[in-house]
C-alpha cells in the first residue's frame, strides 16, 4: 500500500529539522515548521476526504464508472452542457405564457379594434379554432379587457423576476450555488404547472393566475446570476464572448422549445402546455443537483490537473493557524458592485435592451396571429412555430456580437452598433411583413439577430468581464452580483415593456413598434460615452505601433 504524504512527512520531521537548525538559516526552520504544522493539520490529507464529500453525487458516480477523476476539461464540458439545459428550460417554461395568450383571450374579443373586415376576419377565425374551447375563451381573459389583463400578468411576473434578481445575486455569491439553483428550478416547475393546473381545477380566479405568475416570477430569478458565476468560475476571459455567445443560445433555444412544446400541447388543452415545460423544469433541476459542479474548488481540481502549489515567501507570510473564513474570498457588497466601472452604463443599456426584446418575447405570437399576412390569419399554433425565427436570428445574431467584440475587444462599439442596426430592422419588419410569409420570416430573422445580439453579449460576457473587473483585485465573489445588477435592472425594462404593450397593441401596432425603435436608439445612445473611450483607446495603441519619424541629417 503506498504510503501517505502526511506519514512520509511525520517521519522526516525530527532528522530534517535538526539539519536546517544546524544549517543556522532562522527562515528555513520557519518554513519547515510550517510545512509539517499544515501537514499534521490534515491540510495535504483532510481537504480531500471534504472535496470528495462535497462533488455532487452525479460526479462522484461518474468517477466510480470511470475509475479515475475527471479531468479540469471534462468538468468544464459538464459545466457547459448542465447550466446550458438549466437556462434552457427557464426560458422554455417563460415562453409558454405567450403561446397561449391566443388561447385564453381569443380573436373574436379583438373585432372592435382591428382595421380589417370582421366578415373575412370571422371565416378565417372558424378555420383556426381548435375546438370550442377556443372560440369561448377562458374567464376571466375572454372579456374585452382580456390582452390588458394577460399584460397585467406578465408584468407581475417579470416585476417579482427582477426585484428577486437583486437578492438572488447577493444569495448567489454567498450560498452554494448549485443547491440555489436547484431550489430555483424545482419552485419554477411547481408554480408553473400549478398556472396550468388552473385548467382542470376550472379556475376562473385572476388572483389565482396573478399570485402563481408572481411567485413564479420570484423563483425564476434565481437561474441567471447562478449560471453566469458558475460558467465565471470556470472559464477566464481568453475568448469569454464567442464561447459565452455560442452557450447563451440556451436563451434562443428556451424560447424555440418552449413554444413548440406549448403549441403542440394545445390541442389537448391549455393546461398542458404549462404542465408539461414545468415537469421538464423539475426533472433538469434534479441534475443540476447530482452533476453541477459550482466552482473548481467544490470538486478539488485545478486547470493543470493537480495541486494549486503557493510560493514560500507567500506562505510563510501567513499565519500558521488560519481560519477558513480568513481563507476564502468576501463577497462584494450590493452598492460596492454599482460602483464598478460600467455596471451603472450597461445595466441601464440592458433596461432598453431586454424592453424590446421581451415585449417580442411574450407578444409576438399573438401579433402575427393578428396581423393579416399576404391577406390571411395565422392560427395560434401556426403563430407560435412562426414566432421561433425571431429566436433563430437571435442565436446568430448572439454569436456574432461575442464574435466581433472578442476580435475587436470592444464591448460597447459591439452593443451600440447592434442597437442602432435594430432600429431600421424593426421598422422595416413592421411596414414590409406583412407583405409575404416569406418576407416576414425574412426580417424577422434580421430582427431578432440584432436585438438579442447585444442582450446577449451585455448578460453574459460583459457580465462576466465586470464580474472579474481589475479594481476588484482579483476577487470573483462579485459575479453573481454584478451579473444581477445588470439584468436585474434590464429586467425592469422587460417587464414595461409588455405591459405597455398590452394597452398600446389594443389602439395600434404602430405605435408599439414606434416604442420599441425608441427604445434600441436609446440602448445605443447610452453607451456613447464608453464607445468614445473605446475608439480612443484603439486611436492611441495604433499610434504607438506606428513607427517613429527618422531624425532629420
Amino acid at each position: 500500500m503506498r504510503p501517505s504524504r502526511l506519514y512520509i512527512y511525520s517521519h522526516l520531521s525530527l532528522p530534517l529539522k535538526a539539519v536546517f537548525q544546524l544549517s543556522g538559516n532562522p527562515d528555513l526552520v520557519s518554513c519547515f515548521c510550517l510545512l509539517i504544522t499544515e501537514s499534521s493539520m490534515g491540510s495535504l490529507e483532510e481537504p480531500r476526504t471534504e472535496e470528495r464529500s462535497s462533488k455532487p453525487l452525479g460526479i462522484q458516480w461518474l468517477e466510480y464508472s470511470r475509475k479515475s477523476s475527471l479531468s479540469f476539461r471534462t468538468h468544464q464540458a459538464v459545466v457547459l452542457i448542465i447550466t446550458f439545459l438549466a437556462y434552457t428550460s427557464y426560458h422554455a417554461t417563460r415562453k409558454t405564457t405567450s403561446i397561449v395568450k391566443g388561447t385564453l383571450d381569443p380573436q373574436s374579443t379583438k373585432l372592435g379594434l382591428s382595421p380589417w373586415p370582421s366578415a373575412q376576419y370571422l371565416r378565417v377565425l372558424r378555420q383556426n379554432q381548435v375546438g370550442n374551447l377556443t372560440a369561448k375563451g377562458w374567464a376571466p381573459f375572454n372579456g374585452s379587457d382580456g390582452t390588458e389583463m394577460l399584460g397585467v400578468l406578465d408584468v407581475a411576473f417579470l416585476t417579482l423576476y427582477s426585484l428577486g434578481m437583486y437578492f438572488a445575486g447577493h444569495l448567489g455569491d454567498r450560498l452554494d450555488l448549485r443547491v440555489f439553483l436547484t431550489v430555483g428550478m424545482v419552485g419554477t416547475g411547481i408554480f408553473t404547472s400549478l398556472f396550468g393546473a388552473g385548467y382542470w381545477l376550472n379556475v376562473h380566479s385572476f388572483a389565482y393566475f396573478l399570485v402563481i405568475q408572481m411567485l413564479a416570477g420570484l423563483f425564476q430569478s434565481t437561474g441567471w446570476p447562478s449560471v453566469v458565476a458558475v460558467v465565471g468560475n470556470w472559464f477566464g476571459k481568453s475568448k469569454r464572448g464567442l464561447i459565452m455567445g455560442i452557450w447563451n443560445a440556451h436563451t434562443s433555444v428556451g424560447n424555440i422549445s418552449g413554444s413548440l412544446i406549448a403549441a403542440a400541447m394545445l390541442k389537448h388543452g391549455w393546461g398542458f402546455s404549462f404542465a408539461v415545460p414545468g415537469f421538464l423544469m423539475a426533472f433538469v433541476g434534479i441534475l443540476v443537483f447530482l452533476f453541477l459542479p459550482a466552482s473548481p474548488d467544490s470538486v478539488g481540481v485545478h486547470e493543470d490537473d493537480g495541486l494549486i502549489i503557493e510560493s514560500p515567501q507567500k506562505e510563510v507570510s501567513k499565519p500558521l493557524l488560519r481560519s477558513e473564513k480568513e481563507v476564502k474570498e468576501k463577497a462584494v457588497g450590493f452598492l460596492e458592485a454599482w460602483k464598478i466601472p460600467g455596471v451603472a452604463t450597461f445595466a441601464l443599456c440592458l433596461f432598453f435592451c431586454k424592453l424590446v426584446a421581451y415585449t417580442f418575447l411574450y407578444w409576438l405570437p399573438f401579433y402575427i396571429s393578428h396581423t393579416a399576412i399576404n391577406g390571411q390569419y395565422l392560427s395560434n399554433e401556426t403563430a407560435g412555430n412562426l414566432s421561433t425565427i425571431f429566436d433563430v436570428g437571435g442565436v446568430v445574431g448572439g454569436i456574432l456580437a461575442g464574435h466581433i467584440s472578442d476580435r475587436l475587444a470592444a464591448r460597447a462599439i459591439t452593443s451600440a452598433s447592434f442597437m442602432y442596426c435594430a432600429i431600421p430592422a424593426l421598422f422595416f419588419y413592421r411596414i414590409y411583413g406583412e407583405s409575404s410569409l416569406f418576407m416576414n420570416m425574412a426580417l424577422m430573422f434580421i430582427a431578432g439577430m440584432f436585438v438579442n445580439g447585444p442582450y446577449a453579449l451585455i448578460t453574459t460576457a460583459v457580465s462576466a468581464d465586470l464580474g472579474t473587473h481589475g479594481s476588484l483585485n482579483g476577487n470573483s465573489r462579485a459575479l453573481a452580483t454584478v451579473t444581477a445588477i445588470i439584468d436585474g435592472t434590464g429586467s425592469v425594462g422587460a417587464a414595461l415593456g409588455p405591459l405597455l404593450t398590452g394597452y398600446i397593441s389594443a389602439k395600434s401596432w404602430d405605435g408599439v413598434f414606434t416604442m420599441l425603435m425608441a427604445a434600441a436608439l436609446v440602448a445605443g445612445l447610452l453607451l456613447t460615452k464608453l464607445v468614445v473611450a473605446e475608439v480612443t483607446a484603439k486611436l492611441e495603441a495604433a499610434r504607438a505601433r506606428m513607427p517613429s519619424p527618422l531624425p532629420e541629417v
